[in-house]
């Protein structure tokens, strides 16, 4: 399987929530590749030229859908007052950010990523190569 690889891509808005103020409309882009396939990225659009990545466990995002996780830098869970939203905290020394989408729009992203990969074959499309020589090259940054 290591040589059928495949990314998928999708673009979702999310609201940034503020406090005391209207929520922002975000644009953001999930990623997916089987080359790691326990992983999603989150590319948050920051103005004109940039993003900001987030990547974080698939199954974080699955089980968000349905219940609060995570304990780090991220953390899902559905939103307290409406049940068709997910709530996404994303954290880190500079600050914190919440965010709301649409569960539909995370679960139809996540169902398109099962069809590459389906749960519980993951490493089935890791390969110690591959991983060692992405560690070898940021060394060498």
């Amino acid at each position: 399987m290591h040589n059928d690889h495949a990314t998928l891509r999708a673009t979702v808005m999310l609201a940034l929530l503020v406090p005391r103020g209207w929520p922002v409309r975000v644009e953001v882009e999930l990623s997916y590749d089987t080359r790691d396939p326990y992983a999603v990225t989150a590319a948050f659009r920051c103005g004109p030229s940039g993003t900001v990545e987030w990547c974080f466990s698939r199954d974080l995002l699955a089980d968000g859908l349905l219940t609060e996780v995570g304990e780090g830098d991220v953390r899902v869970g559905p939103a307290d007052d409406h049940i068709e939203l997910v709530s996404l905290v994303v954290s880190s020394p500079a600050g914190m950010a919440m965010f709301e989408a649409y569960a539909e729009d995370l679960a139809e992203f996540l169902d398109h990523t099962y069809d590459l990969v389906p749960p519980g074959v993951e490493e089935l499309w890791v390969s110690v190569d591959d991983a060692l020589t992405t560690l070898m090259s940021r060394d060498r940054r």
